[in-house]
């Protein structure tokens, strides 16, 4: 689902709009072949290197979460990539952020919660009193792949007693069905790009 922004110079000379979406893609790397044969990986990171794409990436981010009724209380960024999205649209926001860890990594209580990978399975964790029951939480990864991180953050911030408004992330891989699977449980999304195949 791609994302429209439109910027001005000046109140006579509109500036076409940015199909942001596009935009992305174009500054995006494929990798073929990794990390195993036959998987074309989405790598953002150049998103991240270039000073002027991701603040077009994080301020159509911002945009969307500053509008009534889209405003989160706090931020809940997936280990790790997410961290990275999550703390600065959190401080662009004026919101706290809390990031969600894969086991054995947060030094306080926590609550957990195991989800199915391809071949095994993977825990993640919250500390207990990242959110509070009734905070609204917004949910933020890199990539929608099969959707299992996400839907396990959705449920750790759920036994805490917070509400996740949504879910969101740069990419959706939809053929993978994760994007599908997260709605069938009741998480709305938000991607700025699809990419089809893996």
């Amino acid at each position: 689902m791609g994302a429209e922004c439109g910027a001005q110079r000046n109140p006579e000379r509109p500036m076409p709009s940015l199909d942001i979406s596009q935009f992305l893609k174009d500054h995006m790397r494929t990798v073929p072949d990794w990390p195993a044969p036959g998987v074309m990986f989405r790598d953002i990171t150049p998103l991240l290197q270039d000073p002027e794409v991701f603040r077009v990436m994080i301020d159509a981010f911002v945009d969307r979460y500053r509008a009534e009724g889209m405003r989160p209380d706090v931020v809940a960024g997936l280990d790790a990539r997410g961290f990275i999205l999550g703390a600065v649209i959190a401080y662009q926001l004026g919101v706290g952020f809390v990031p969600i860890r894969k086991k054995g990594r947060l030094p306080f209580t926590t609550v957990e919660e195991t989800y199915e990978l391809e071949y095994g399975s993977a825990t993640v964790e919250l500390h207990t009193d990242a959110v509070k029951p009734g905070q609204r939480v917004l949910l933020v990864d890199d990539l929608i792949a099969t959707g299992g991180t996400m839907m396990a953050g959705k449920k750790l911030l759920e036994k805490l007693g917070a509400t996740v408004m949504e879910g969101t992330a740069i990419v959706d891989l939809p053929e993978l069905g994760g994007s599908a699977r997260l709605r069938e449980g009741g998480l709305s999304l938000y991607t700025l790009v699809d990419f089809a195949g893996h």
